[in-house]
């Protein structure tokens, strides 16, 4: 039996706990950050306490004085000792409590931790090459929102649903300005003549942690690594093209439409990467 964490209190996976006069549910007020647990280690934590306190910030959140990271660290801690989770994917969920748009009942944080088993393949490259295709139905804003993981995502959702219907792997988000975002769960890297090039947190992308991660260790690596305006031509004009976030670390991307993609310096990086050591102790 598996629980879940709700304001410090266990419920069993599966119980109603939101009302139908919940702000989250009724305008997406909240916020949300997944994590990877493996080896006892909370991987890169505090990148991502550090990106979801921003994110309290920005939605107007009012902490009381208790709510602190560590509070937050701790309730992980205990969700994890009493599911008895080895390696699992964290997701926390911070979001507003009842009321409508001028009459909420406060803006303190209410959060939900959950635990879920984490795959054994998420530290080794993909064999297969990602196939990806590109989604221009929904574009996404660029504002002082875009970098966070907000749960207002509906781009991400129905480019998902897209790249379902499509039978590819993962699709790519496009800005209001019709440039390369991101992908519905990563952030998106390519390479051109041996260099390394990622759209810009200006261009909307989600500020992911592994994205991060990788800005700062990639020049270690001897690699060069720019942050641009990324067009569909630069795109498609790619020698190779990885996506990243914190569960998988990296994945390659074998094609694009009719587009398809070498995977050489991307092994190169994985496997330079899988030598170094990205964790907190939880």
């Amino acid at each position: 039996m598996k629980f879940l964490n709700f304001n410090g209190k266990y419920y069993q996976e599966g119980t109603p706990i939101i009302t139908a006069d919940s702000r989250a549910l009724r305008y997406g007020d909240g916020i949300f950050e997944t994590i990877k647990f493996k080896n006892d280690e909370c991987i890169l934590l505090e990148d991502h306490l550090k990106r979801l306190w921003l994110g309290l910030d920005r939605l107007q959140f009012e902490k009381p004085k208790l709510f602190t990271k560590q509070f937050l660290r701790d309730e992980l801690v205990k969700l994890l000792q009493k599911n008895k989770e080895t390696e699992a994917r964290i997701r926390i969920n911070i979001f507003k409590g009842n009321g409508g748009l001028y009459d909420a009942e406060n803006h303190q944080p209410n959060f939900i931790i959950q635990t879920m088993p984490l795959k054994s393949d998420t530290a080794v490259l993909n064999g297969n090459g990602l196939q990806v295709c590109i989604y221009k139905e929904a574009l996404k804003a660029i504002d002082s929102f875009s970098n966070l993981k907000h749960n207002n995502f509906l781009p991400y959702l129905m480019g998902a649903q897209f790249a379902k219907e499509q039978k590819c792997n993962d699709a790519i988000i496009l800005n209001h300005h019709l440039r390369i975002c991101d992908s519905t769960i990563a952030n998106i890297f390519i390479i051109k003549n041996g260099i390394i090039y990622t759209p810009a947190l200006s261009e909307g992308c989600v500020a992911g942690v592994m994205r991060n991660f990788l800005l700062t260790h990639l020049p270690m690596l001897d690699l060069e690594v720019n942050e641009c305006v990324m067009t569909e031509e630069m795109l498609l004009g790619a020698d190779e093209v990885f996506l990243s976030n914190s569960i998988y670390n990296i994945r390659w991307v074998a094609g694009i439409n009719d587009k398809s993609y070498e995977n050489k310096i991307s092994r190169s990086i994985h496997e330079k990467l899988s030598q170094t050591k990205p964790a907190v102790f939880c």
